[in-house]
C-alpha cells in the first residue's frame, strides 16, 4: 500500500467544496454518475475509433448498489477506468499546471471561486459531503491490473493494488451523518430521475426491497435490481425518428403540465458551438407568468446531464413562458455546475435560441395563423415587454405582436395595418390609456372615423410605457392620438384657422381653469364631442399618471393637459356668444371635467363638479 498526502492546498480546496459551493448535497449523485457516463463515452467512443481497443467487450451500465444496513452505497461503470497514475493524477491530487496561483486568487466569496475552480473538474470531491470515507476500485480499459484508492478526504489516500474483473471504475462511499438520509432507496431513485434520467446509459438500482407475506403475516426483504432512468435523450434524437406522442410526452415530463403543448421547436446546431435545443410552447400562460418570482420553464443539461431548471439566464425574461430543454457539448461548467453568470458560450446559444424561438413564431402566424391566434391570446403581453428591451429583436417582436383596431375585428398586425393606410396618411394611428371600452368610446377617435382612418386600440397597462419609446414601424412613423403633436396630422390646409374667431373663449377658459391646464386651444380631431384633454409628446397620459400614484410611485410631477374645444360643436357656438355672463364659467370647468372623464381620470373635487352640472340644469330647464 502506498500512503499519500494530500498537497497543503487541496486540503484548502477541498474545504471550499465540501461546505461552500454546493448548495445541495444531492448532487454528489449526479456528479458521480456524471463522471461515470463521461468514462462510458470515452470507452465508446475509442471501441469505435481505436484499433487498439475495438476488440474490447463494451457493455454500457452504470450500477447503482445500496446497503441500508452498512449504510453503504456503490456507483459502478463499466467505462474507460483508471490506472495507478490515473487515479494519482486525477484523485490524489489535484493540483496542476497554475494550481497554486489559482488557489492565491480565491476570494472567499463562494460564487466567484465556483467559477475559477470550475475547469479543475473536481465534482468527484463533492462526495465528500456524505461520505467520510470513499474507496474507489479502478480497472484501465486494455489493462489487467486494476487499483484502489481509498481516502477520507482529511489525511490523504492510500493507492493500492486490487482486482477487478473488467475494466471500468467501482466508488463506495461510506456515509456520514449527513449522507445517511441517501441511504434510502426510493431517495436515490428520485435524484437520479431528477438529474441523470436522460444519461444515454442505463442505471441500475440493487436494493433490498419489501414484499408482504401474506400467509407468516411480514415483510420479507428479497434484494432486486431494476433500470430506473430511462436511458434515452429524446431531444438528442433526429426529428424524423420522434413521434409527436414522443414530443408530448416528453413535454408534460419537463414541465408539469398535464395538457399537450401549443407547438413546439426543435433544432441541433453544429459547428464552433454544439448544442440541441427543445423548446415547447404551453398551451395556456403559466399561472407564474405575471409573478416577479416565476419558475424559469427551460432546464439546462450538458452532454445529457441536468444541469439547472432555475436559470433566468437561459432566456430573455419576456420568453418566461417557453419551456424545454438546452443541451450543450461546450459549456463550460464551475464544481458545482449552478452557477453561469456572464459565460460566452451561454450567451451564444441564448441569442441564438431567441432568434431561432422568434423566427418560429413568425413561421406559425404567416402558415398557421389560427394557430397563431391561439398563441396571441395567451402571450401577446410578454412580447409586448421584449419591446422594452430587447432591442436586438425589436423589428421581429413589431411583426409578432398583435393589436385591436377599430377598422377590423378580432386583432391585426402592423403589416396589416400598414397595408389598410389612406393615400397621404402620416403614420399608423393609436390610442393608449384605459380599457377597450373606455379607448374605443374616446372623443379623440371621432375625426379617424369620420375619415375613415384606422386606429389601434392598445388597452394593456404597459402599453403606453412600452410603445412611448417606439416612434417607427419600418419607415411608417407610429402616431399616439392622444398626443398634442398628432392633432397637426388633421389640419385641413383649406379650412380657415378657427382659433382667432374662439379667441375670447380661448381667453376665458384659460383664465377660469389657470394652472389646471397647460393650454387651452381650439381642436381639429373632434367631431361630436365638445371638448377633449390630450398630453405633450413625451409625458404619461392623464390616466397614466393616476395608475402610476396608484401603483406606489408618489413623487409623480402633476402634469397638466392641454385642453382642446371643437370649434364646430354647438356647446362651444354657444358658449363663445355668451362668454360675459357667470355661466360661461361654469360650462368652462365642465368641459374639462367630461374630458377628463372620458379619459378614465377619477375628478378630484366630484362634490364642485356635480354642483356645477346642477347650476347649469337649472338654467337649461
Amino acid at each position: 500500500m502506498s500512503k499519500r498526502e494530500f498537497q497543503t492546498e487541496v486540503n484548502q480546496l477541498l474545504q471550499l467544496i465540501v461546505h461552500s459551493l454546493y448548495s445541495h448535497p444531492e448532487i454528489f449523485l449526479r456528479e458521480l454518475i456524471s463522471n461515470a457516463s463521461d468514462a462510458l463515452d470515452k470507452l465508446r467512443h475509442l471501441t469505435i475509433a481505436d484499433d487498439a481497443y475495438k476488440a474490447l467487450p463494451f457493455d454500457p451500465r452504470i450500477d447503482l448498489e445500496l446497503d441500508e444496513e452498512k449504510q453503504t452505497l456503490t456507483i459502478a461503470d463499466t467505462g474507460i477506468g483508471m490506472n495507478e497514475e490515473d487515479l494519482v493524477s486525477h484523485l490524489g491530487t489535484i493540483a496542476r499546471s497554475g494550481t497554486k496561483n489559482f488557489l492565491s486568487q480565491l476570494s472567499g466569496d463562494a460564487k466567484k471561486d465556483s467559477n475559477l475552480i470550475g475547469q479543475f473538474g473536481v465534482g468527484f470531491y463533492s462526495a465528500f459531503m456524505v461520505a467520510d470515507t470513499i474507496e474507489v476500485v479502478s480497472r484501465k480499459a486494455g489493462e489487467e491490473q486494476a487499483w484502489r484508492w481509498v481516502s477520507d478526504g482529511k489525511s490523504g489516500f492510500d493507492v493500492s493494488p486490487a482486482e477487478r474483473a473488467v475494466a471500468g471504475t467501482t466508488i463506495l462511499l461510506h456515509f456520514n451523518e449527513e449522507g445517511k438520509q441517501y441511504a434510502n432507496s426510493w431517495r436515490l431513485r428520485e435524484i437520479v430521475k431528477k438529474y441523470s434520467n436522460h444519461i444515454a446509459f442505463p442505471i441500475f438500482l440493487t436494493y433490498d426491497k419489501s414484499e408482504w407475506n401474506a400467509e407468516e403475516k411480514k415483510s420479507d426483504k428479497t434484494r432486486a435490481t431494476e433500470q430506473v432512468n430511462a436511458a434515452s435523450a429524446l431531444w438528442r434524437r433526429p426529428k424524423n425518428e420522434l413521434t409527436e406522442d414522443d414530443y408530448k410526452e416528453l413535454y408534460k415530463s419537463v414541465s408539469g403540465d398535464s395538457q399537450d403543448p401549443l407547438f413546439w421547436l426543435h433544432t441541433k446546431a453544429e459547428g464552433s458551438l454544439e448544442y440541441t435545443t427543445l423548446f415547447y410552447v404551453p398551451s395556456k400562460a403559466p399561472l407564474d407568468l405575471y409573478q416577479a418570482e416565476y419558475k424559469v420553464g427551460v432546464k439546462l443539461y450538458v452532454k445529457r446531464v441536468f444541469i439547472m431548471d432555475d436559470a433566468k439566464e437561459l432566456l430573455p425574461q419576456y420568453l418566461r413562458f417557453v419551456r424545454g430543454i438546452i443541451d450543450s457539448e461546450d459549456l463550460p461548467l464551475n464544481v458545482s455546475r449552478e452557477i453561469l453568470q456572464q459565460n460566452r458560450v451561454l450567451t451564444s446559444i441564448r441569442t441564438a435560441s431567441v432568434k431561432k424561438i422568434l423566427g418560429e413564431f413568425k413561421n406559425i402566424a404567416t402558415n398557421q395563423p389560427e394557430l397563431y391566434l391561439q398563441f396571441i391570446a395567451e402571450y401577446n403581453r410578454p412580447l409586448k415587454e421584449g419591446l422594452y428591451g430587447d432591442f436586438t429583436n425589436r423589428e421581429a417582436l413589431l411583426e409578432l405582436i398583435r393589436f385591436k383596431s377599430t377598422a377590423v375585428e378580432g386583432v391585426t398586425s402592423l403589416a396589416d395595418a400598414k397595408g389598410r393606410m389612406k393615400e397621404g396618411q402620416k403614420g399608423i394611428y393609436y390610442i393608449t390609456g384605459g380599457s377597450e371600452a373606455l379607448l374605443r368610446s374616446s372623443p379623440l377617435l371621432e375625426i379617424y372615423k369620420k375619415k375613415d382612418i384606422e386606429v389601434l386600440i392598445l388597452d394593456d397597462d404597459i402599453d403606453e410605457i412600452v410603445f412611448s419609446g417606439i416612434d417607427k414601424y419600418g419607415e411608417i412613423e407610429l402616431k399616439a392620438i392622444n398626443k398634442t403633436s398628432t392633432g397637426e396630422d388633421l389640419k385641413d390646409e383649406t379650412e380657415p384657422d378657427k382659433a382667432e374667431e374662439l379667441k375670447p373663449l380661448l381667453d376665458l377658459l384659460k383664465a377660469t381653469l389657470g394652472d389646471h391646464v397647460k393650454d387651452v386651444r381650439a381642436s381639429v380631431r373632434l367631431a361630436d364631442s365638445p371638448s377633449c384633454i390630450v398630453s405633450d409628446e413625451e409625458e404619461p397620459s392623464m390616466q397614466m399618471q393616476q395608475m402610476l400614484r396608484a401603483m406606489g410611485q408618489k413623487d409623480i410631477p402633476a402634469l397638466k393637459p392641454t385642453l382642446e374645444i371643437n370649434p364646430d360643436h354647438e356647446i362651444v357656438k354657444k358658449l363663445l356668444s355668451r362668454t360675459a355672463e357667470p355661466i360661461a364659467q361654469d360650462a368652462a370647468w365642465l368641459l374639462l371635467d367630461q374630458a377628463l372623464l372620458m379619459e378614465g381620470v377619477t375628478l378630484k373635487d366630484p362634490a364642485a363638479f356635480v354642483q356645477r352640472l346642477n347650476r347649469v340644469m337649472n338654467l337649461s330647464l
